[in-house]
């Protein structure tokens, strides 16, 4: 969901769609951008006046603890590298080439079938 500002409004509209979609969290790892703040707190205003008894915590805690911050932190070092890409398609071949060398490192391939076969199906 795109938005041309980053206010508190799409913060509220991203967060509440996000609850919708996934149910209700304990924690939300942020960083300290005010509409994200703002977009929380008056998800937590609205959960109470509904008779929640449960807020949703606010971690700002830098990316460190942030694991999807962390599963990309090998492409981000990769590409930082790179002057950029020409095209789309390059982009993405890329992309999916390292995600695939990090699935096969963390042994998240599919047992029983070719690591051959399971690259092509990752990368078609």
């Amino acid at each position: 969901m795109l938005s041309k500002r980053r206010d508190k409004a799409a913060a509220t509209k991203f967060f509440a769609r996000a609850l919708e979609v996934n149910g209700l969290p304990r924690r939300i790892v942020i960083d300290k951008s005010g509409a994200n703040t703002a977009g929380i707190t008056a998800i937590n205003r609205m959960l109470k006046r509904l008779g929640c008894p449960i807020a949703i915590e606010m971690v700002r805690i830098k990316y460190p603890n942030n694991m999807v911050e962390q599963d990309h932190r090998i492409i981000k070092k990769r590409i930082r590298t790179m002057l950029g890409f020409k095209s789309f398609f390059s982009a993405s071949a890329t992309l999916e080439g390292i995600e695939v060398a990090n699935m096969i490192r963390k042994g998240q391939m599919t047992p029983g079938l070719c690591p051959f076969a399971q690259f092509a199906s990752l990368t078609a």
